[in-house]
């Protein structure tokens, strides 16, 4: 179960505060315990399942507002009703993680527990690529690549952009929609394993 988020805003005292308008576009991602704000312009959420983290990871890197700390262990249970009284390894890791965030050019850290640092590692490097690939794309390329998500066909996709496909395919390639769509099982395959080493559920 274990993946704490730990997430802080960039230059708060600089922007207006986004916290409430992150939470909300998080509120369809399948969760434990909920992200809820913790203080000031930070909040945190408990999460089960390794794609909904990808998912709201991905999500977070849409805008330049975030400094994203992953931390994968144990929790203590029986779980608290909110996420600000929880407690245990992954919710330590990812304050961990999110302060190293804040020195990390793609502001996102990622913390596993013993035995399973190196996997934390290496799901930390995906993530990084994709924000590194991800920060480029123009306005262009999201909407060809959201459209694409959404489970359309190219045609369908160019019909509803009023382009050829070959300007579709085009405006994909660009954006390196399907290196990102490769990555994400990928990652999903790495988190789940470094929670199994980190709890237990799986040998190191």
């Amino acid at each position: 179960m274990p993946f704490v988020l730990t997430v802080d805003q960039i230059d708060s005292r600089l922007k207006h505060d986004a916290v409430e308008e992150a939470l909300a576009r998080l509120v369809p991602i399948d969760t434990v315990l909920d992200f809820t704000r913790t203080v000031g312009d930070e909040f945190q959420g408990l999460l089960d399942d390794p794609l909904s983290v990808v998912t709201a990871i991905l999500e977070l890197m849409r805008t330049a507002n975030w400094h994203i700390g992953l931390g994968i262990g144990p929790v203590e249970t029986p779980l608290p009703p909110d996420t600000r009284a929880g407690r245990g390894a992954a919710f330590v890791a990812a304050r961990s993680a999110v302060d190293l965030a804040k020195n990390e050019p793609t502001h996102v850290r990622v913390v596993a527990g013993p035995p399973a640092e190196q996997l934390g590692r290496d799901a930390e490097v995906v993530l990084r690529l994709l924000a590194t690939l991800r920060e480029k794309r123009s306005d262009a390329g999201w909407d060809a690549v959201d459209l694409m998500n959404t489970g359309v066909t190219m045609a369908e996709a160019a019909e509803t952009l009023g382009i050829t496909r070959q300007a579709i395919g085009q405006r994909l390639q660009t954006a390196h929609w399907s290196v990102e769509r490769d990555a994400v099982p990928v990652l999903v395959r790495l988190l789940d394993r470094a929670e199994g080493v980190s709890t237990g559920r799986y040998d190191a």
